[in-house]
């Protein structure tokens, strides 16, 4: 292959217009910058590579799903159990049987800007998807274990078609008209419980940003009202707000 500046290599390796045999021809062009590129090139692909097992992986249980006879299999996932304040989010989604997002997980083991990318992926690419919010009044009159498999069913009851299979993370819900399975840590373990968790996060977080806007002594838009230091010593010396749930020991502690 005739020498070609690194700044043409650079655009060719971009748009992966190189074939496995120029890469080869690359290895024996002595640039330092040549080198550099070719580097990179590797470990990208060695990173591709271990996203691709690692996808396959978390597609077991769809394909065992699948292999039976099930057509449409959704995950359900929440956000939001343990803060002090704010609701509890639940999401449902059916995603196609071709879908492939390389890189979906556990939402919490994804940055900001990630999760905000595959939140809208998948919900331009899902069957269908569901979302249900259950606010902390709701919350504090049936307690949160309660809020968030209503919250899930809400969510459930949304998808259409009905699922022939249902994957969840860890809770378990009753009366469904499919099969379904819990699974523990299934964010990590399924990509629909995943996509769920993702579509779960993102909702809840950016609701939490909108109420730091009423309420910013409290520092929402960064704890998303969770009991971190700060939060605790606001909740101490401003009190609770509307939002904050009564129900839970921190705060009803501040309240007596």
């Amino acid at each position: 292959m005739e020498k070609q500046s690194i700044a043409v290599i650079k655009k060719l390796m971009k748009n992966g217009e190189l074939s496995e045999a120029a890469i080869t021809e690359l290895k024996m062009d002595e640039r330092k910058g040549v080198q550099s590129l070719v580097n990179s090139y590797e470990k990208q692909k060695m990173k591709d590579k271990h996203l691709e097992a690692n996808y396959y992986t978390m597609t077991s249980f769809e394909r065992v799903a699948f292999s039976k006879g099930s057509n449409y299999i959704a995950g359900i996932d929440e956000a939001g159990r343990g803060p002090l304040a704010g609701p509890v989010v639940a999401a449902a989604v059916i995603l196609p049987a071709d879908f492939k997002l390389l890189g979906l997980n556990d939402s919490k083991q994804l940055n900001e800007r990630t999760r905000d990318k595959f939140f809208a992926i998948i919900k331009e690419q899902a069957v269908s998807y569901g979302i249900s919010i259950i606010g902390n009044k709701k919350i504090d009159d049936i307690n949160i274990f309660e809020a968030t498999k209503l919250a899930m069913r809400e969510a459930f009851d949304q998808l259409t078609p009905v699922p022939d299979h249902l994957l969840l993370d860890a809770v378990k819900l009753d009366q469904l008209p499919c099969t379904s399975e819990s699974l523990i840590k299934g964010d990590s373990k399924s990509v629909t419980i995943a996509a769920a968790s993702i579509l779960a996060k993102v909702t809840r977080d950016n609701l939490m940003k909108e109420i730091h806007k009423e309420y910013p002594v409290y520092d929402f838009a960064s704890n998303m009202g969770y009991g971190t230091k700060h939060h605790m010593e606001k909740l101490q010396q401003a009190g609770a707000s509307p939002y904050h749930r009564r129900s839970y020991a921190p705060v009803r502690d501040v309240l007596g």
